[in-house]
């Protein structure tokens, strides 16, 4: 890792996504306080958000632009495009202009899409295959930290400044990662055209290609049972705090940095766990400790809910680090994008459905019987994942041209699994 770190390259790039993600975490969540500050409305606030995620459901048609094109040069226009995007917040001033604010964060959605999946292939291209677990460990472990720190600044620069500091302050962060991603030097291949292709069948080729590498579809199912869980514990996490723990909504934030710890530690293990056992019983781990998180979480005792916190919170790091290493070697580059894009869809979906089911069923259901569940979806995706096919580090299968180490070889290209 220190040898890698040491490569200038792969320093912007990691500080280019650090500000981008900054930024936007910032201003995420200060804009959905805002849009309540000025319509009282909940549902008006919690529209933003749905509005971001419309927006992500394009992903597929930016999947096929990060295919088609330099990831470097894309990735430099997106960054400058979102940061213009922002700038009409600025003329938010009442509830009569909230309707801005829905468009812009479906378009900043839209944007947000192609942008990830553009990391997602370049981040492929610029890390050696046998180095993808480190940088993946290392950018969950700053990710997180900035999950903790990002959205406490936007709510106190909201509250002491208004909002357009924080627009004025995303846009910047996205011009500066355009800066940062503009100077890294390695040269990209210029990707193949398509051949013989309609454009249906190239929005569709990341799905198909989930579904036939075995690998890839069953991290896709695990994945997709954890999501669901997840999107309950919106939730959910209210009532530990209230029926449960019998504390005030504020010492959710006590909760949210017990999370955050775990989340931390994790992404420092997430590397030296995928080295030893592979990405997906990394994956499996992170799916272990979610369902014990759970289950302790439904203790009414604080002994029990702040260990049951930190298991949580150390679950994500190690599912999204270990999945996202085994997809990006196992992909070929041609298809990264696409398929980066469709995994994202199919999270996505499911998120958004089990987020609304979870708001709704928490007035009718226990939260036990709710946490219960939860972890029996995360223990069948353990166990379903555990039983299927990777007992060891996943082989890389990458077609593309990683960064090369002084003096190292180039890896040999291998074919897409398919057994």
């Amino acid at each position: 890792m220190r040898a890698l770190l040491a490569r200038r390259d792969v320093r912007l790039f990691l500080l280019a996504r650090l500000i981008d993600t900054a930024g936007s975490n910032a201003l995420w969540i200060a804009l959905g306080v805002h849009v309540k500050e000025l319509t009282g409305s909940n549902s008006a606030a919690g529209l933003t958000f749905f509005a971001f995620i419309l927006g992500t459901l394009g992903a597929p048609l930016g999947g096929v632009l990060v295919d088609r094109l330099r990831r470097r040069p894309l990735l430099i226009v997106l960054n400058l495009v979102s940061a213009v995007l922002v700038l009409p917040l600025l003329l938010v001033h009442d509830r009569h202009g909230v309707w801005i604010c829905y468009v812009v964060m479906t378009l900043y959605g839209l944007a947000n899409g192609a942008t990830s999946s553009a990391m997602t292939a370049l981040t492929q291209t610029l890390i050696p295959p046998k180095h993808l677990g480190d940088v993946n460990g290392l950018l969950q472990t700053l990710l997180q930290g900035l999950r903790l720190i990002a959205p406490l600044l936007g709510a106190g620069v909201l509250s002491a400044f208004g909002l357009g500091p924080l627009v004025v302050g995303d846009a910047a962060t996205f011009a500066l990662a355009a800066l940062l991603i503009a100077r890294i030097r390695q040269q990209e291949d210029r990707p193949q055209p398509a051949q013989h292709e309609e454009t249906g069948a190239q929005i569709a080729a990341g799905f198909r290609y989930i579904a036939r590498a075995p690998v890839l579809r069953q991290l896709t199912v695990a994945v997709v049972l954890a999501i669901v869980a997840f999107g309950f514990s919106e939730s959910v996490l209210f009532a530990v705090v209230d029926a449960g723990l019998h504390r005030p909504p504020a010492f959710l934030g006590v909760l949210s940095s017990l999370q955050g710890a775990g989340a931390i530690g994790a992404g420092v293990a997430a590397a030296v766990l995928m080295r030893r056992a592979g990405e997906a019983l990394t994956v499996v781990f992170g799916l272990a400790f979610a369902a014990a998180g759970f289950l302790l979480s439904a203790v009414p005792s604080l002994l029990a809910v702040a260990p049951g916190t930190v298991f949580i919170g150390a679950s994500l790091p190690l599912i999204i680090a270990g999945a996202m290493t085994a997809f990006q070697r196992r992909t070929p580059a041609s298809l990264m994008g696409r398929t980066d894009a469709a995994l994202n869809v199919l999270i996505g979906i499911p998120q958004t459905a089990a987020i609304a089911a979870g708001a709704a069923l928490i007035a009718l259901v226990d939260y036990r019987v709710m946490l219960a569940v939860m972890a029996v979806l995360m223990a069948s995706s353990a166990l379903y994942l555990a039983t299927r096919s990777i007992r060891r580090p996943t082989e890389s299968v990458v077609t593309a041209k990683p960064a090369q180490e002084p003096g190292e070889a180039a890896p040999e290209a291998s074919p897409p699994h398919r057994g």
